[in-house]
This record gives structure tokens, sequence and C-alpha cells, in this order.
């Protein structure tokens, strides 16, 4: 069965609390990324927190933030993680659970990658269609309640 640590993605684009909205929207455009895990100024490796794509518009946008906002006013803390020696089927059930696509992977207190539905999809895990499911559900119900 496979692990965590044979999916996920290592060296990811990460910021920090010094960092604001605009500087996030342009890495995840230049990147091509939705998802950006936030770390202390001082140790890159400890996570605080994490920004998504959604977050920059719900937090963001939407409440009328200008681009020098600070990434702390927009992350998700103290989001959900896995270990990288976490059975893939068990991460995607975390994902189906919790409702999110992406999770950061940290190992003693550190981060050393992410890993995507996208990530087990492709390596074909057992759970990963039925979490991309609930998950798709979900988000289904949210449009719903926008028309």
């Amino acid at each position: 069965m496979k692990k965590v640590k044979d999916l996920m993605t290592e060296g990811c684009m990460t910021v920090t609390p010094k960092d604001n909205v605009y500087e996030i929207a342009v890495l995840m455009a230049e990147h091509d990324i939705g998802f950006v895990p936030v770390v202390e100024d001082q140790d890159h490796t400890k996570l605080i927190g994490v920004v998504t794509d959604r977050d920059l518009v719900r937090r963001g946008i939407a409440m009328k933030k200008p681009g020098s906002t600070a990434v702390t006013e927009v992350m998700t803390e103290q989001p959900i993680t896995v270990s990288p020696e976490e059975l893939a089927d068990e991460a995607t059930d975390i994902m189906a659970h919790y409702q999110v696509r992406r999770l950061p992977v940290v190992d003693q207190g550190k981060l050393v990658g992410v890993v995507t539905l996208g990530d087990m999809a492709l390596k074909n895990t057992s759970n990963a269609s039925h979490a991309l499911h609930d998950i798709s559900k979900h988000e289904q119900l949210d449009t719903h309640y926008l028309q």
C-alpha cells in the first residue's frame, strides 16, 4: 500500500507572514497553483497556516481587502496536516472528511511537502474517487446556495 511520501510534492512554494495578498496571488498565477503553505519568518519549515485561491477570494477580495493585506488576514490557521508515513488511502479519507483537496505534509513539526487529491487520483489510490465525489458534492451545494 502506498504512503503519502510516495505521492507528495516536495519543495513546494511557501510564503511567510511578511508577504501580502498581492504577492500570494502573483505566486499562484506564476506557478499555476491554488494552495500555498504559510511558514514562520525565522523557521521556513514550521507551518503556521495555508492560503488557497478560495481564501484569497472569500477573505480578501470579497471583503474588499487591498493587495497590501497581510497573509495572516486571509490564511487558514492550524490547517489539517498529514504525516509522510500515513497511508495514502487514509489521507484521502481525511481529505473527504474535511472537504479539502490538498494537505500539507508535516514530519516532526517540519513542512516536507504537499499532497493533493490529484496526486492520489493519478497514482490510483482506491479512495481518491470517493473523496473527490464527496468534495465535489459539497462544492455543488455551496454553488447552489449562491444562485
